[in-house]
């Protein structure tokens, strides 16, 4: 079984910051290409940041400069530093994890998410 954890959200003025972690737990062999996604109400969930397992990164156009995905592979764990937050980023997050398990295909997990809100 697999379970990503998703831990560092709270609450948070216009300008701070927050760090993400995405952990994810369970027999497996290792932890590929992962996401950070958010999503509000009423609205579809976006893509903020991904990452691969050899570090190459991409972001979306809205938080790019402001936010930087990392990773411990030996932690099996992804980061997101959140800096010059707005009430715009205000947010569930939620990490979607690419997973390689001894005998088993490929599969992506997601997370519960933690909850991002950023005060004016």
């Amino acid at each position: 079984q697999v379970t990503v954890m998703e831990s560092g959200g709270g609450l948070v003025q216009t300008g701070g910051s927050l760090r993400l972690s995405c952990e994810v737990f369970g027999q497996i062999y290792s932890v590929g290409t992962t996401g950070w996604y958010r999503q509000v109400p009423e609205k579809q969930r976006e893509l903020v940041a991904r990452i691969t397992w050899s570090g190459d990164t991409n972001y979306a156009d809205s938080v790019k400069g402001r936010f930087t995905i990392s990773r411990d592979n030996a932690k099996k764990t992804v980061y997101l530093e959140m800096n010059s937050l707005t009430p715009e980023d205000t947010a569930v997050y939620y990490c979607n994890a690419g997973v390689t398990r001894v005998g088993r295909p490929f599969a992506t997990y997601w997370g519960q998410g933690t909850q991002v809100t950023v005060s004016s």
